[in-house]
């Protein structure tokens, strides 16, 4: 990243999940308060550098991320039916306006807690490198989710997949999400990873599946020393990040890498609770 504050920045020794070479076939099963995958992975130790001193020269076109100030109305995120009578239309609003689409179409929300998920109804951190809509399965989902929403509308010439994360925990997080640098990623990198959501886990992932099934496709990475990751450590519930997982315009930031990891430097007894709304945009 280009920045006269370079001096400023500080970094932390962050490990993360990569996918391993030798994986191949890569699916991804969710159930409630759990999830498993295929893939093998292997720890890699990166330095993730703290993005607070230079927090606002990220922008989504250019690096894929940013984060931003957003208070909300929600008084429990933990509650569900506040969160879909208010949370998804304040998301809604507020990417419209920051992206300037003329549609967004929310596709579901997941609370995730660093312990004991399962007893809020969350699931647990996403401690692997990743991006949850690949190019074929953001292709894929965009294309249903308009004609589901959209029947008669005009079609669109763009879409975009983002992510609306916010930490409603006291800070400091003991798993904040770390978050890559687009420039530093390279076109040709990403491993397809089938995802199905289902009741119960299955006994063998391996064995054969029904692919009509799939909800989507993401993708997964492997270790690229040329990755240059960010953070923002002690985030408040007044505060979102928001990032690309994929835009069809491949003229500006399209995909952005992303995964918790343990923050060596934070002690605490208070799990990093966070809720993240996953939507849909749509340029006519």
């Amino acid at each position: 990243m280009e920045t006269s504050t370079t001096e400023q920045v500080t970094s932390v020794p962050g490990e993360l999940q990569y996918l391993a070479p030798e994986s191949t076939l890569l699916r991804r099963f969710t159930a409630p308060g759990a999830s498993i995958n295929t893939g093998t992975y292997e720890s890699r130790v990166v330095p993730i550098r703290n993005g607070r001193s230079v927090q606002d020269t990220f922008t989504t076109d250019t690096h894929g991320f940013e984060i931003l100030s957003h208070k909300s109305s929600v008084g429990d995120f933990t509650n569900k039916a506040e969160v879909d009578a208010v949370y998804l239309d304040e998301v809604v609003e507020f990417v419209k306006d920051h992206i300037g689409a003329d549609e967004v179409v929310p596709r579901g929300w997941v609370l995730r807690r660093s312990a004991a998920p399962a007893e809020n109804a969350s699931q647990p951190q996403a401690a692997l490198v990743h991006i949850d809509y690949g190019p074929e399965g953001a292709a894929m989902t965009a294309s249903r989710v308009y004609a589901e929403q959209f029947p008669d509308g005009p079609g669109y010439r763009r879409a975009v997949a983002t992510s609306f994360w916010r930490v409603f925990s006291p800070p400091p997080q003991d798993w904040p999400l770390a978050v890559c640098d687009f420039r530093s990623l390279r076109d040709d990198e990403g491993v397809p990873n089938q995802l199905y959501f289902v009741d119960q886990l299955p006994d063998d992932p391996f064995a054969e599946v029904d692919e009509s099934k799939m909800i989507t496709s993401g993708s997964e990475f492997h270790f690229n020393p040329d990755h240059e990751w960010w953070y923002f450590p002690r985030m408040t519930r007044d505060e979102i990040l928001f990032f690309v997982f994929h835009d069809s315009d491949h003229s500006r930031a399209w995909r952005v890498l992303h995964s918790a990891f343990r923050d060596p430097t934070v002690d605490t007894d208070v799990p990093r609770h966070s809720i993240e709304v996953r939507s849909f945009a749509f340029f006519h």
